[in-house]
């Protein structure tokens, strides 16, 4: 099941608003460019913001996400229908021949056992058309982004079109390294509703990625800083070798 603040559809409607500029998103299309892609899947879409992206620069682009809500919120962006968007998980990517799959944000680390992320980029892999590429971030553990979380608790209080006033709290729940859990709390004032999120990311060394992206068929060509946050992810750029 995806986390609420995806699935939950009161939820999605307020997630862009929450999640600010995607300044980010412009160097994943200029990665596609410098790959020669021109059919691109986007693992885990949610809202669909680099899908649309990519769309507008004359691509063809397949989106996947398990949160149906998240995909209405995609859909009523791409007004031309330029898009095609898949309600499934990443595991039940079709093989649609992709010169490029992309996982940007906090994708690659919902997969938190080892199994889920090795069934993940089997599938992608199967999605590939051969020599295809996966590119992908993650956090990086030793910056230790959680503490930076516990530290900021104060509410976000946004006045989002259609939902009106908005209150958004985060709390870190649990650090079991690898894995971190938090909650989101979200207070709708019109009317006191009350909404809850629970999520857990798993925080993968370079190492250990790098190990398990050669165990499932992918070499790595490249390593690089995520555009918005320098020095806090990594930007994997890989190539399907079977």
């Amino acid at each position: 099941m995806p986390d609420a603040i995806f699935a939950h559809r009161r939820l999605a409607a307020v997630y862009d608003a929450f999640d600010g500029p995607r300044d980010d998103l412009a160097a994943y299309v200029g990665i596609a460019g410098e790959l020669g892609a021109d059919r691109v899947l986007d693992v885990g879409c949610g809202t669909g913001c680099l899908a649309v992206l990519l769309a507008r620069t004359g691509r063809t682009v397949v989106a996947v996400d398990p949160a149906a809500a998240s995909l209405d919120v995609a859909r009523s962006k791409d007004n031309d229908a330029t898009v095609t968007w898949l309600h499934g998980a990443a595991t039940q990517v079709p093989a649609v021949g992709a010169d490029l799959a992309m996982m940007t944000g906090n994708v690659a680390q919902v997969f938190v056992t080892d199994e889920e992320w090795t069934q993940a980029l089997q599938a992608i892999g199967a999605a590939l058309h051969p020599h295809g590429h996966l590119v992908f971030e993650t956090r990086r553990p030793v910056r230790r982004a959680w503490e930076e979380w516990a530290a900021d608790t104060g509410p976000v209080v946004l006045d989002v079109p259609g939902s009106g006033l908005v209150e958004q709290r985060r709390q870190v729940t649990a650090v079991e390294l690898p894995l971190v859990s938090f909650r989101y709390t979200y207070t709708f004032r019109a009317d006191d509703a009350v909404i809850t999120s629970d999520s857990t990311l798993r925080f993968r060394g370079r190492e250990e990625v790098e190990l398990s992206l050669a165990a499932q068929g992918y070499r790595v060509l490249d390593v690089r800083e995520a555009p918005d946050r320098p020095g806090h992810e990594f930007v994997f750029i890989t190539e399907r070798t079977t």
